[in-house]
């Protein structure tokens, strides 16, 4: 355990915040006993995992716990399909590239996003025509209330739109311990149909891709226009995607032609990027704080010396400008501390 602990190294953001008590956990036991010496102290608890979908806007008053539970496990169900199973606290990229290593099928799309896979179902993670619920089978979580351990299925974590239980009314109740992974041996389900992947992988002269292939232009696509956060303060997309009425959505058309939407029923999903950069957002820059020149839907610490309020309020101002031009209230993506 220990006092007035900086957690600028435990955010993305590089946001130098203190946190009154800090300690890391890497077992299930050590976890228990902090969250008990938490309840015995009457301290809110702030658990960490990679870091990479927060903003701490101030200090913070109680106990800050790092999940670094790590392990992975693997089972056979039959000579195409096996189950994977990896600890919170290892890291979701390295995860990735430890299922390409082995050559399972499933996660190639969510290749180089950042952050740890015990994060992974809380939002639903996507990119590139895959979401985490596509091979997700089972979460074990510790249930705060009684620090119990209870395992939810696919359909109890009700999934959505990086939305899941986790981020609704189990909000704040359990922390995830574990998730696992429904992979493929070797009859894989290549997606190339969204983004640019195909127009990469012809870049790279690839015209019958692999699994690994993918991961690679996934990759390469990510690099070119999102930045390394260890680099740049940032925690990837800021907002998401805003879905409207389709009948809002034309009432717009009228206005601005060229406005892309994607349709799905009566309601449309319009990229918050191309909203964002509309409003004339795109590599700009307020004090310490700026919105990436490649890529409006990301804000950036852009000095390294950003406050959590500074980026906050930018966020703010980008929303602020959305709804007047458009009449659509962006949604922050990033957990606000």
């Amino acid at each position: 355990m220990q006092e007035n602990f900086s957690l600028k190294p435990y955010n993305t953001f590089g946001v130098d915040v203190n946190a009154k008590y800090f300690i890391e956990v890497q077992t299930l036991e050590e976890l228990r006993d902090a969250i008990n010496y938490s309840k015995n102290h009457d301290l809110p608890v702030l658990f960490l995992g990679g870091g990479s979908n927060i903003l701490l806007t101030k200090d913070f008053d109680g106990l800050a716990i790092k999940l670094s539970l790590k392990g992975i496990d693997e089972k056979d169900l039959n000579d195409n399909e096996i189950l994977v199973t990896a600890k919170a606290g290892e890291n979701w990229h390295e995860f990735v590239m430890y299922s390409l290593e082995k050559n399972y099928g499933g996660l190639e799309n969510l290749s180089l996003i950042p952050g740890n896979v015990g994060t992974s179902p809380m939002q639903n993670i996507g990119a590139y025509g895959t979401e985490i619920k596509d091979i997700f089978v089972s979460c074990t979580v510790l249930d705060l209330e009684n620090l119990a351990l209870k395992t939810f299925n696919l359909e109890e974590c009700r999934f959505g739109y990086r939305d899941s239980i986790f981020k609704q009314e189990g909000k704040g109740r359990y922390v995830i311990l574990e998730v696992t992974f429904h992979l493929t041996k070797k009859d894989h389900h290549i997606k190339t149909e969204y983004g640019a992947i195909k127009t990469e992988l012809e870049n790279l002269g690839i015209t019958d891709p692999t699994i690994q292939d993918v991961s690679k232009a996934v990759i390469n696509i990510r690099q070119s226009k999102l930045p390394d956060p260890k680099e740049t303060g940032n925690a990837g997309s800021f907002f998401k995607n805003p879905t409207i009425p389709l009948a809002q959505f034309e009432d717009l058309k009228q206005k601005f032609e060229n406005i892309p939407g994607y349709p799905n029923g009566d309601v449309v999903k319009v990229p918050a990027g191309w909203l964002i950069e509309q409003c004339g957002w795109k590599g700009k820059q307020i004090g310490n704080t700026a919105s990436h020149k490649l890529q409006a839907l990301v804000i950036v610490n852009a000095t390294g010396n950003a406050t959590g309020k500074e980026i906050f309020d930018f966020s703010t101002e980008i929303i602020n400008s959305v709804i007047e031009k458009f009449g659509i209230e962006l949604e922050r993506e990033v957990n606000i501390i």
